[in-house]
């Protein structure tokens, strides 16, 4: 490092995707932060331009082509800017790209990214061309992996596990990614407590399959003991759910849901269809009255629980009678928040090279279908709220000054806020609150005195002399 110039040393990210491939990007910034780079928000003052790439799905792919070609153009001006290339697109297709994409100097698999600044060292020179490391499927950090984080201070991820055991026909992470690994729990738990002192409130549990954490260690470790870990740090409020693949959603972790005050009343479940024949095809372990017995038994130990969901629509085969069977169930099973997925055709998927594949004007007609409808569940659900009272997490301010904030119910960056009317309090702050309004997917609050200022004026009414 000390040969390098402060702009080579000076290293600027985007991290497109999931926020798993989100939390990787963090440990390969702090990684690079230790030994000596700088992190910049400004790609004309960066000497290493980074992008953190997803290929989940064809629309992924094009955001991380067109992310790269961007800072490609930073480089065409100044040659001397080493371009990087990481996660799960360098995973799936560095040879493609090297020969697509020349103005690539360094490809990084979901492999290889604990080694980001060994390898750009070894980048020092100009080569002929892009070199590729591609190794392992996937590696795991720990707690001793320092890690820079991009989101808010109150809010963060908690990746526990890495890799996925199931075979669903439409999806590529397993071959990405490669089969699940979890972290010990003690690790997890002293990341959380150092992510605690440094003023989180709220952590959110992601890996591809939550419900599964542990069971391949086979040494007692699950979920609930997890979960009864981390419940016990001092200054963490909020533990949230987030992709729990719906197995193993057994009572005594439901019942610990329902009863530990730290842990949201909030599932985040992909159940991706509801006809037994698409459910099927995509090769997945439930069929539809599977799942109407799993939300029901949720619903039963978890009263007021907020779910959320993906879809998938215009899977290979999907005739009119399996959507109208899933618009049905949409309608049937009142689902807070919804997310609806037009199929992507995916090379070394095992539906992608299946017959009778959806054409993508059915695809579309189908999706604004299935959205019009859930937009309309929302806003039922929404203004069930109006008049509730509701802890709010203070996130930050609107363009017109106000404070604004989530409630347990609405997970960071993908459901609705809640505008907070009149309010006064910190960032990170969660204050009480009284849902007032519905404004589309968002709600407004007001504060808890409110209410207490009309009750004193009702009850001086009642007693005026007469």
């Amino acid at each position: 490092m000390k040969n390098l110039s402060p702009m080579e040393q000076s290293v600027y990210m985007v991290n497109l995707g999931c926020p798993k491939n989100l939390v990787d990007g963090e440990v390969m910034l702090g990684l690079l932060a230790r030994e000596g780079y700088t992190l910049t928000l400004d790609p004309e003052q960066a000497g290493v331009l980074m992008v953190n790439t997803c290929s989940f799905i064809n629309e992924a792919k094009e955001e991380s082509i067109n992310t790269i070609l961007e800072l490609a153009q930073h480089k065409e001006q100044a040659p001397s800017k080493r371009l990087i290339v990481t996660g799960c697109l360098a995973q799936r297709y560095s040879q493609e790209l090297r020969e697509s994409l020349p103005e690539v100097d360094v490809f990084v698999g979901t492999g290889e990214f604990l080694r980001i600044t060994e390898i750009l060292q070894q980048k020092r020179s100009q080569l002929d061309g892009p070199v590729s490391y591609v190794g392992a499927a996937h590696v795991l950090h720990d707690h001793t992996t320092p890690r820079i984080a991009t989101t808010a201070f109150y809010t963060t991820y908690l990746k526990i596990a890495e890799g996925c055991n199931h075979k669903c026909a439409f999806c590529i992470i397993p071959k990405i990614r490669g089969l699940q690994e979890s972290r010990p729990i003690d690790s997890l738990v002293t990341e959380a407590e150092t992510l605690a002192a440094q003023g989180v409130k709220e952590l959110n549990l992601i890996a591809q399959d939550l419900t599964a954490y542990g069971r391949e260690r086979r040494d007692g470790t699950t979920l609930l003991a997890l979960l009864r870990a981390l419940s016990r740090i001092d200054g963490i409020a909020w533990i949230r759910l987030l992709y729990c693949y719906p197995n193993y959603l057994d009572e005594p972790l439901l019942r610990f849901i329902a009863e530990e005050a730290k842990v949201c009343s909030y599932l985040d479940m992909p159940l991706q269809h509801i006809s037994d024949r698409m459910l099927r095809a995509m090769r997945r372990e439930k069929g539809g009255d599977g799942i109407r017995r799993l939300l029901e038994r949720i619903r039963t130990y978890i009263p007021g629980v907020v779910l959320r969901t993906s879809f998938i629509v215009g899977f290979p085969g999907e005739q009119e009678e399996d959507f109208q069977q899933l618009l049905d169930f949409v309608g049937e099973a009142q689902i807070d928040h919804v997310g609806v997925f037009r199929y992507s055709q995916e090379e070394g998927t095992a539906a992608g090279t299946l017959p009778n594949q959806v054409p993508e004007e059915v695809k579309q007609e189908r999706w604004h279908r299935l959205m019009k409808q859930q937009t309309q569940i929302v806003r039922r659900k929404n203004l069930a709220l109006v008049g509730s009272e509701q802890e709010v997490l203070v996130c930050g301010y609107d363009e017109r000054g106000r404070l604004w904030g989530r409630i347990r119910g609405q997970a960071p960056e993908i459901d609705g806020i809640v505008a907070m009317e009149q309010a006064q309090g910190e960032v990170g702050e969660i204050l009480p609150m009284r849902i007032s309004a519905v404004s589309g997917y968002d709600l407004r609050a007001k504060p808890l005195i409110e209410k207490a200022k009309e009750s004193h004026q009702e009850i001086d009414l009642v007693h005026l002399p007469l």
